[in-house]
């Protein structure tokens, strides 16, 4: 039996020349995290983004509810894994097009950080992401993040809430 739950995004912005459009390779990105040692507890609908930075091309992205007996390093691994499967090859750009990115953004085991891969969790940018939390508030809203204490229905809360103008 599987000891952890992740919650992981996925996101595209290119074409995949056997998958197609990014709605197509992140159904075949969810596919790829159903096998095996992974197991896709429940999935948002995929949702379209502008980008974040110089990019001009939008985004699909979604959520994932993953269970796997994997630790958090062994499952990043995994996921580079899939990335690289796809054909994303890591460069130094942050910001550039991707024809898939996973991140985990939580687990249930609280906060973790690695030394040897750089993972941490939470992911460090997630509260600000409504591209993460949209989706994820529709199958995980009740997760909490361990650090603030606030369920992810309450952080998305908080970014789409109307803010008063200053007088």
């Amino acid at each position: 039996m599987a000891k952890h739950r992740y919650l992981v995004a996925l996101g595209s912005n290119m074409r995949h020349p056997r998958h197609g459009s990014p709605r197509g390779v992140l159904a075949a990105a969810l596919e790829a995290l159903d096998h095996g040692k992974l197991h896709v507890l429940a999935a948002s609908r995929v949702i379209e983004t502008a980008p974040m930075g110089p990019s001009r091309r939008r985004y699909a992205n979604a959520v994932a509810l993953v269970r796997s007996k994997r630790d958090p390093d062994e499952l990043l691994a995994k996921l580079q894994k899939i990335e690289h499967r796809f054909g994303r090859r890591r460069t130094g750009r942050a910001w550039g097009a991707r024809v898939l990115d996973l991140d985990i953004v939580l687990w249930n085991g609280g906060p973790y950080a690695s030394e040897d891969t750089d993972l941490v969790i939470p992911h460090p940018a997630f509260r600000t992401r409504r591209f993460v939390l949209d989706p994820a508030a529709t199958i995980a809203g009740r997760w909490r993040d361990p650090l603030t204490g606030l369920s992810i229905q309450h952080l998305r809360a908080r970014l789409t809430k109307p803010r008063c103008a200053p007088r």
